[in-house]
């Protein structure tokens, strides 16, 4: 048997929602017809506080179609170097909507603060400088932490100074939300557009949203079909969709439990060092310290005894808890990790 602790990706959708794709009312979608979608579509900016929502395919191509409908050609976009958008999406933001992007090093969490992005403004016309069209937060981060609701203000607060937007890559918004304690559309309130991705930890086996104020929504629906995005049918991808909504965020929490019980058994284990401040929402991060014993020897270990784990990050080897595994799971993986330490 594989336990499942490389990412919340690897979720499987439940028995209710392959009974909701099966049964699920469909329709053309791009003419605005599948009632499914539109269902999903409503419940999610209700939710998030939004006027509209759009159904993408997946958490990067809602992130791409923000940045094409908020910058032109040209533009700057700020963001962290350790975001999604730099480390994951392939370039996508140079090929397909032929932005600039600037990269932020965080100095402190890995969160970007008003007082880092200021700086990097281009807030004086010069024919030699891009314009400053975005700044991409994330909310939750790479790193499993949630950002500070106070931090996004400021950001909101320097971008309606300055006249810039703000795309949220909230792909594990809800886990954030939980970790903050406050209500989902708190986050997305300080943003002026917000993906949230359906197949992490809420589950559904594919699809994200993305949500905005109606304008916004009508623009990101014509790049869409510019990015070949049209799905017609996909009331059978939105069913499932609705129930991560519904269903699957009210069992995030299940995984933070279990997250928190997992960081607490591996930081009681010598020679491994777990910040537990750090473990916000459903990732810890692990450090190999013990002698003669290595981060990527413990995870050659892990795949040998069954726990599936990818590669050692910058932050360490990082371990994701999700509807895949259990409390019994976590502690099974901590005294594998102890028996690397003592043994090897």
């Amino acid at each position: 048997m594989i336990r499942e602790f490389r990412s919340d990706t690897m979720t499987l959708p439940t028995e209710a929602m392959r009974d909701a794709m099966r049964d699920a009312e469909l329709g053309d979608d791009v003419v605005g017809e599948d009632p499914t979608v539109c269902r999903l579509e409503a419940l999610a900016a209700e939710l998030l506080g939004t006027e509209a929502a759009l159904l993408v395919p997946s958490g990067t191509f809602g992130n791409q179609c923000a940045i094409a409908v908020h910058a032109r050609p040209g533009d700057e976009v700020i963001v962290s170097e350790t975001s999604h958008v730099i480390d994951h999406e392939a370039g996508a933001a140079a090929a397909l909507a032929g932005v600039q992007l600037r990269c932020v090093t965080p100095a402190a969490r890995s969160w970007l603060t008003a007082g880092e992005i200021e700086p990097r403004l281009r807030t004086v016309p010069d024919v030699h400088h891009p314009e400053t069209a975005l700044v991409v937060l994330e909310n939750a981060l790479a790193d499993g932490t949630a950002m500070p609701l106070d931090e996004m203000a400021e950001v909101r607060t320097l971008a309606d100074r300055h006249g810039f937007g703000i795309h949220l890559d909230g792909a594990r918004l809800f886990n954030a939300a939980l970790a903050l304690g406050v209500e989902p559309r708190a986050i997305a309130a300080e943003a002026h557009s917000v993906t949230v991705c359906l197949s992490k930890g809420l589950g559904a086996p594919v699809g994200s949203v993305l949500c905005g104020g109606r304008e916004f929504v009508e623009a990101a629906r014509r790049r869409r079909k510019q990015m070949g995005g049209g799905m017609r049918q996909a009331g059978i991808i939105a069913a499932p969709g609705i129930l991560a909504l519904t269903e699957g965020v009210a069992r995030l929490a299940e995984d933070h439990r279990n997250t928190r019980l997992l960081a607490e058994a591996l930081a009681a284990v010598s020679g491994i060092r777990v910040d537990l401040e750090q473990v916000q929402t459903n990732m810890v991060y692990l450090r190999v310290e013990a002698p003669e014993r290595s981060e990527d020897g413990l995870t050659e270990y892990l795949n040998r005894h069954g726990f599936a784990v990818y590669p050692p990050l910058q932050w360490g080897i990082r371990l994701v808890v999700c509807s895949r595994v259990d409390a019994d799971d976590c502690a099974a993986l901590a005294e594998c990790v102890a028996r690397y330490v003592e043994r090897g």
